[in-house]
């Protein structure tokens, strides 16, 4: 496919809740313009569309089949991603996937793989870390601002979706739990400022095997719980560097959102990776002090960037595609983070180290001028 000369076409497949953010963020941007959505569920496809003057609605088929369109938004559940995405690649159409980009390595290492036959881009999310947040952080490590980054600690814990989510059954299941559904957003921050991880340790628990509805009009029903409701993952990186990640369906404490980078000058503090933006900060080694530690100083970094929303990283892909550059969120690094998470759950299985095979080039950095909101097609 030759590279875009005006706004990008694009359409949607699936159209359940996550589809008003990206159609919203979408909306915005002056060099996609959003031509259909497909669901299995036509009523609701009509609705959306007419809810954000989208032209055209109906199955699947009909985005596949649509010659306008260039790239396909994947918003379908999981356990169908790689076979969405693997047509779109198939009808001659570039994809942005939600996260996971799929939830086994042969049917996603495969669709990768045909992509790069038909000349195709695969963009997968999250691409909250291409919003201010952690590139601003990721510019402070580039410039030495805490030394030589040693370690990394990520938490995202809580008692989980049944207290909001009026059928919180799939979030459980497997292809889910807090590791495929939360690790994503942590694993590319930390993919995208370490780069390779060459192996993982995992340790992970059930908490109950069975869990109820608390909401909605299913509350009281049960379901299976499947997987991991937490799991706490060490991860070595090829560059030297370590990380420790924890992701739980089951603490009264909620605490999310943490994400500490350790190096020998200073530790920072990365915004949340569930959000674009968000506070970054460091402390630097005390000199010396007396009988009792001195109250440490936190040297705030202002953030730098324009903030959008979700569709930013398919926004940079197609702008990528006509500079002829690699995109940020790229299928390479979607494929990374499911192997490392496959490995994990594949490590907490066998108390055993698991070597993760698949590999990511350096991440490249966001423009410093990059405009979600400027028209440069």
């Amino acid at each position: 496919m030759s590279a875009p000369t005006g706004p990008v076409g694009v359409g949607l497949i699936g159209v359940g809740v996550i589809s008003d953010t990206y159609l919203e963020h979408l909306n915005s941007f002056p060099d996609v313009t959003v031509l259909a959505v497909g669901d299995l569920d036509l009523e609701r496809a009509r609705t959306q569309a007419e809810k954000y003057d989208v032209p055209t609605w109906g199955d699947a088929q009909v985005v596949l089949d649509h010659p306008e369109i260039q790239v396909v938004v994947n918003l379908t559940v999981p356990a169908v991603h790689a076979e969405i995405s693997s047509a779109a690649i198939a009808a001659g159409k570039h994809v942005w996937t939600e996260k996971p980009l799929g939830l086994d390595r042969e049917s996603t290492s495969a669709l990768l793989s045909a992509a790069d036959e038909a000349g195709l881009r695969v963009g997968c999310a999250p691409d909250t870390v291409l919003g201010p947040g952690v590139q601003t952080a990721k510019r402070e490590i580039a410039k030495g601002t805490i030394g030589r980054p040693l370690f990394a600690q990520t938490s995202m814990q809580w008692q989980g979706p049944e207290v909001f989510h009026p059928n919180p059954g799939f979030l459980f299941a497997k292809g889910a739990g807090p590791l495929l559904d939360i690790g994503p957003y942590y694993f590319t921050t930390l993919v995208s400022l370490f780069g390779t991880v060459e192996k993982v340790a995992a340790m992970g628990l059930r908490a109950q095997t069975e869990r109820a509805i608390q909401v909605g009009p299913k509350a009281g029903d049960t379901f299976p719980v499947e997987v991991p409701s937490t799991i706490s993952v060490l991860t070595q990186f090829e560059g030297g560097q370590q990380g420790n990640s924890l992701v739980s369906f089951d603490s009264p404490l909620a605490r999310q959102g943490i994400v500490e980078i350790h190096g020998t000058e200073g530790s920072l503090v990365v915004p949340d990776p569930n959000m674009f933006e968000g506070r970054i900060a460091y402390v630097k080694p005390f000199e010396s002090f007396g009988e009792a530690p001195p109250e440490q100083e936190w040297i705030e970094v202002p953030q730098q960037g324009v903030v959008a929303g979700r569709g930013t990283g398919l926004l940079d892909m197609v702008r990528a595609i006509a500079e002829d550059r690699p995109h940020v969120a790229s299928g390479e690094v979607g494929y990374h983070v499911l192997d490392v998470m496959l490995s994990a759950e594949e490590s907490a299985a066998s108390g055993e180290f698991v070597a993760v095979n698949s590999s990511v080039s350096e991440v490249p950095l966001v423009a410093e001028d990059f405009d979600p909101f400027a028209s440069t097609l």
